[in-house]
């Protein structure tokens, strides 16, 4: 996605949707209120999936470069 690989932690996501009002095409909660990746995650911007996993406020969001660097606070 955008040239960065994001991880959800389904264990640690308790449905804030900070990462929605962040980027509303890259998440969704599904029926049990967890992230996951909506329809168009594809198409979002890479600083658009950095700043919606910055905004998870229990870190249940990873983000990292081709490389395996994270891009987002851990």
């Amino acid at each position: 996605m955008g040239g960065v690989t994001v991880r959800i932690d389904r264990l640690l996501c308790v449905g804030f949707g900070d990462c929605i009002d962040e980027a509303p095409h890259a998440f969704a909660l599904d029926d049990e209120g967890i992230a996951e990746f909506g329809e168009a995650v594809n198409g979002v911007d890479r600083g658009q999936l950095i700043r919606a996993c910055e905004a998870c406020p229990v870190d249940a969001l990873s983000v990292h470069d081709a490389d395996g660097n994270p891009l987002a606070a851990e």
